[in-house]
């Protein structure tokens, strides 16, 4: 399974209708991702066909300009990281390659497409210190990836770390960093009500708006309501 193959298998899915993806979904603003052509359920069969491929192949693939090329590699990365046939060992080397290639992943979607299961579940055990880092990082996708990471935790019911990097990120100028915070502060608060709203307390007044609107989506009416009229308030 090389990357060569992978590239050549999924260039029979390729599609007129799809060349401006990456202009209409892609926005690492880097003025070389380009549009593959292809669907992006076309992107993930794919990946599922070739997710034995080696880290050195999914490397190439890493290196790629297209759009679709890197979102296989993501996807490989993500199918591997999730199998109970993989290894402690190859974990890591999963790990170390999303975070030494994350200048590839250099937008919102490769993030949420395997930060929870390749960052997020091998830190499980493991001392967190690293997703502080990222969360200083001036890059916004590695920014982006400490809070997404930690959805990983939020489905042991842990919250901890989700609200302290939300601390970290929550006047985040970047409006994708935004969204992912009040998306997971939002999943947060479902396990822990009451740091939820100690978290509003705290800045419903001086978070964006983007990041209120996603973290108060699927809140009861009335207790939305409330955080409104708080947030008005000086």
């Amino acid at each position: 399974m090389t990357a060569k193959e992978f590239i050549e298998t999924l260039a029979l899915f390729k599609n007129e209708k799809e060349l401006n993806k990456a202009e209409k979904f892609f926005k690492g603003n880097d003025g070389i991702t380009k549009s593959f052509g292809t669907k992006f359920g076309d992107v993930f069969s794919t990946a599922k066909e070739f997710s034995e491929m080696s880290l050195e192949e999914i490397n190439k693939l890493l290196d790629s300009d297209f759009y679709e090329v890197r979102m296989g590699a993501v996807s490989i990365m993500d199918f591997q990281a999730r199998s109970k046939k993989t290894s402690e060992d190859h974990k890591k080397a999963l790990f170390d390659l999303y975070l030494n290639r994350h200048d590839r992943l250099n937008n919102w979607d490769f993030v949420d497409r395997a930060a929870r299961s390749i960052i997020g579940e091998y830190l499980i055990d493991k001392p967190r210190d690293i997703l502080y880092k990222l969360a200083d990082s001036d890059s916004p996708w590695e920014r982006r990836t400490a809070i997404v990471s930690t959805h990983a935790f939020i489905r042991k019911n842990e919250v901890a770390d989700t609200f302290a990097i939300a601390e970290i990120l929550v006047h985040d100028p970047n409006e994708f960093v935004n969204k992912a915070v009040g998306s997971w502060i939002r999943e947060a608060g479902k396990k822990d009500k009451k740091k939820l709203h100690g978290f509003f307390t705290a800045y419903v007044k001086t978070m964006s708006a983007v990041t209120f609107s996603y973290a108060t989506e699927k809140l009861d009416p009335e207790l939305k309501l409330f955080y409104k009229e708080l947030r008005k308030k000086k």
